[in-house]
C-alpha cells in the first residue's frame, strides 16, 4: 500500500477540516513535539535530513534554503506561505488548503518556530475566496484552543498568522513579486541579490514556501527526517501530489511515492486509469505544470536511453531539454491523438502573454511576439520561416529576464517545435485542412482532420 502523507484522512473523514477532527486524528503532535523537546535548530536539522525539496516547481532542499535564513539581532524574521497556485494543469494546492487546512497551518507552526518568525503569511491567490474563508476559520480554531497566538501551549513561542488574498496574478506566484504583493505593491519581481532570505518582507529575513512544502514538514518531525528520506528514490524523497488532468480517465489529484514509473501512474487503475477512450493513444505530456517541456509519447515513458521514466526530479530530467522535462509542480497534463500540439501551444501563449508583467523587454515584448507567430499558424495564416521565428524569440526570452516567467513562456514553445515540428510544418502547408473545426494532424502517412 502506497504511503500517504498529506492526504491519508482525506475522503475517508468526514469534517476533516475542522479541528476536533483533525485533532483525534492525530493533527498537532507535531507542534506539540518541536515546542516540547526540539530545539528550533534541531527542527531544522530533521528537515534537512529527510530530503525534502520545494515542491511549488524549483525543487530547492527545503531545510538548506531554512538554513540560509539570516538572522541578525533584533530584526523581525517571517515566514510566507506561497499559496497563489495558478500554474495551469496544477491544482493540488487548493485540494489540500480545502480539505486539510489544519495540516497547513500545523506545517506554518512547526516551520515558522525553526525559522524564529513571530508573525507569518499564507498568500492565497485572490480568486480562491472560499479557500480563504477555510483557512480563516482553521486558524481561528487553532488559536481557540492554544496552538497559534501567544504563548503556545504554554511556552514562550508566540506566533500571528494571518491569510492574505492575491491579486489574481499570476507573476505573484514568484516569490519576490508575492512579497511586493504583500507589502502592498504592484506584484513585480525584485533583481536578485538580495534573496529573500537576507533582504525579504518589509527588507527583513524571510522565508518563502509551497503549501504542499510546509504541509509535509509536520510528518517529518513526527516521523524523523531519516524516515521521510527512506521514502522515494535517490535525491527525490518522500511523497509528491500530482494534479492529474487531459485525456485520462480519472482526472484529479494523487499523493505518489517518488519513483513511481510514468507508465504505471498513467495506466494502473491506483492512478489515472489509462486514457480517456478504450481506442485512444497517448500522444504527449506535460509532466509538471504548462510552463515546462512538453514530450511526446516515446520520451515521456521511457528516457533516450530506453529506461523507463520514473516520476522523480532526476529521472524526469534525464536528456536535459533534448529528450527530457521537469517534474515543475506536479501539474500533469495527459494528451491523446485528438489534442492539437500548435492549438495547445498557442493556448499557452496567450496565458504568458497575458500574464507577463511587463517589466522586462524581452518577456514583454517576446511574450506578445510568441502569441501573434503562434496565432498566424494556427490560424492558417503562417509562413514557413514562422516556425525557425518562434525558436528564435524563445531563446532571445530564455534566460534575460529577472524572474523566470520568461523560460515559462519559451520553454513550451521550444519543446513543442523541437518534438512536434512536423505539426507546425502540417499547419503552415494545409491551412485550408488545419483550420477546419478540431481539425488534428494525424502522421505523414496520413495528412487528414477529425
Amino acid at each position: 500500500m502506497p504511503i500517504k502523507i498529506l492526504t491519508e484522512h482525506i475522503g475517508n473523514t468526514p469534517n476533516l477540516h475542522q479541528f476536533s477532527v483533525y485533532r483525534a486524528k492525530g493533527g498537532y503532535r507535531a507542534v506539540e513535539k518541536a515546542l516540547k523537546s526540539l530545539t528550533p535548530d534541531e527542527v531544522t536539522e530533521e528537515v534537512k535530513k529527510s530530503g525534502l525539496r520545494g515542491r511549488g516547481g524549483a525543487g530547492f532542499p527545503a531545510g538548506m534554503k531554512w538554513s540560509f535564513l539570516a538572522k541578525p539581532e533584533g530584526v523581525p524574521r517571517y515566514l510566507v506561505c506561497n499559496a497563489d497556485e495558478s500554474e495551469p494543469g496544477t491544482f493540488k494546492d487548493r485540494y489540500l488548503m480545502m480539505n486539510n487546512p489544519h495540516a497547513l497551518i500545523e506545517g506554518m507552526i512547526v516551520a515558522s518556530y525553526s525559522l524564529g518568525a513571530r508573525t507569518s503569511y499564507i498568500y492565497v491567490r485572490g480568486e480562491m475566496l472560499y479557500v480563504i474563508q477555510i483557512l480563516e476559520r482553521a486558524i481561528a480554531e487553532a488559536e481557540a484552543n492554544g496552538f497559534l497566538g501567544k504563548n503556545i501551549l504554554g511556552s514562550d513561542y508566540s506566533l500571528n498568522l494571518y491569510v492574505h488574498p492575491g491579486g489574481g496574478a499570476y507573476i505573484c506566484g514568484e516569490e519576490t513579486a508575492l512579497l511586493e504583493s504583500l507589502e502592498g505593491k504592484r506584484g513585480n519581481p525584485r533583481n536578485k541579490p538580495p534573496f529573500p532570505a537576507v533582504k525579504g518582507l518589509y527588507q527583513c529575513p524571510t522565508v518563502v514556501n509551497n503549501v504542499e512544502t510546509i504541509a509535509a514538514t509536520s510528518w517529518i518531525i513526527n516521523n524523523g527526517g531519516d524516515e521521510y528520506a527512506k521514502i522515494g528514490v535517490g535525491k527525490s524523497t518522500g511523497t509528491k501530489l500530482i494534479s492529474a488532468s487531459g485525456h485520462i480517465r480519472k482526472p484529479g489529484v494523487y499523493e505518489i511515492e517518488l519513483g513511481v514509473p510514468v507508465e504505471e501512474f498513467i495506466y494502473s487503475d491506483e492512478y489515472c486509469g489509462g486514457m480517456w477512450h478504450a481506442d485512444s493513444r497517448l500522444k504527449a505530456v506535460v509532466a509538471g505544470g504548462s510552463s515546462v517541456p512538453i514530450l511526446p509519447t516515446q520520451l515521456i515513458l521511457k528516457t533516450a536511453q530506453g529506461e523507463p521514466r520514473l516520476m522523480t526530479y532526476e529521472s524526469l530530467s534525464d536528456g536535459g531539454f533534448v529528450s527530457g522535462t521537469m517534474l515543475g509542480s506536479g501539474g500533469f497534463i495527459a494528451m491523446d491523438e485528438s489534442a492539437c500540439i500548435v492549438r495547445n501551444t498557442w493556448n499557452f501563449s496567450r496565458f504568458y502573454h497575458h500574464e507577463s508583467c511587463g517589466q522586462c523587454s524581452p518577456c514583454r515584448e517576446g511574450t506578445g511576439w510568441l502569441e501573434k507567430v503562434l496565432h498566424r499558424i494556427e490560424h492558417g495564416h503562417g509562413h514557413s520561416r514562422d516556425i525557425d521565428l518562434l525558436v528564435d524569440i524563445a531563446k532571445k526570452i530564455e534566460g534575460k529576464t529577472i524572474c523566470p516567467l520568461g523560460e515559462a513562456a519559451a520553454w513550451p514553445v521550444g519543446s513543442a517545435i523541437r518534438h512536434f515540428r512536423h505539426e507546425f510544418e502540417w499547419h503552415v502547408s494545409h491551412p485550408h485542412e488545419a483550420t477546419r473545426p478540431n481539425a488534428v494532424y494525424r502522421g505523414a502517412a496520413a495528412e487528414s482532420v477529425v
